[in-house]
């Protein structure tokens, strides 16, 4: 396994918040932030950090980590993708992905081909798969759920979607 599948993106690194080096995490990934809680380790550009304050909640968390004591050096940090350690993240429920494993699946309806999945966005009313057509145009968006997925599978690199489901000839 390489160093990359041991770590899964759990934001990014956005304003700063006050003067003590704490910052916004933006486009949090729910749940994952807490599951580390203050004193935890995170990477944030490549660094290895631990966590020195974790505060606000799943949609808008506050944290501040060791090495970022003043209000520029979170901003110098700005963008910068912050990850957890994959043994760190709470266990997932049957049916329940992270996107760093989705993201880089065939998608195929049957034995057709379809495209690959680029990433997984989280809209108000569930959370898509956006695939990139391999007969080009604009990409798919397929919803994760029941009717639009038939199966995942991570082994073998697959995602079963039903077009005709999706509206898609």
């Amino acid at each position: 396994m390489t160093d990359e599948l041991h770590w899964l993106r759990a934001g990014a690194v956005g304003r700063p918040h006050g003067l003590d080096g704490s910052f916004h995490v933006s486009t949090p990934v729910a749940g994952l932030l807490a599951a580390i809680g203050e004193s935890g380790a995170v990477r944030v550009g490549g660094t290895e950090r631990r966590v020195e304050r974790l505060a606000g909640h799943d949609r808008r968390p506050i944290m501040r980590v060791k090495g970022c004591a003043d209000r520029d050096g979170a901003d110098a940090m700005r963008g910068q993708e912050i990850l957890v350690a994959r043994d760190a993240a709470p266990q997932l429920e049957e049916d329940e992905w992270w996107a760093a494993d989705l993201e880089g699946l065939a998608v195929r309806d049957g034995e057709r081909s379809v495209g690959v999945v680029t990433r997984l966005l989280e809209l108000p009313s569930c959370e898509v798969l956006e695939v990139a057509r391999d007969a080009g145009g604009p990409a798919l968006l397929v919803p994760l759920i029941k009717d639009a997925v038939r199966a995942v599978d991570l082994e073998a690199g697959l995602v079963d979607v039903d077009l005709r489901f999706l509206g898609e000839t």
